[in-house]
């Protein structure tokens, strides 16, 4: 039962990592974009997002 369950972990983590980069990358852009209107509202809640999907990736590496 032990293997099955690390095989579902590890099939689960190879679907969700290309996600969470694709995530990723567009979180940075959005970044980008705030950053460049000096919006400093979108530039935290960028800043957020992407620490939240940093936890995200570090918990399924």
């Amino acid at each position: 039962m032990k293997h099955v369950m690390e095989a579902l972990k590890r099939r689960e983590a190879e679907e969700k990592l290309p996600v969470l980069k694709l995530e990723i990358d567009y979180e940075l852009v959005t970044l980008f974009d705030a950053i460049k209107a000096e919006d400093q509202e979108a530039i935290e809640a960028s800043k957020q997002r992407l620490s939240e999907l940093r936890e995200q990736l570090l918990e399924w590496s």
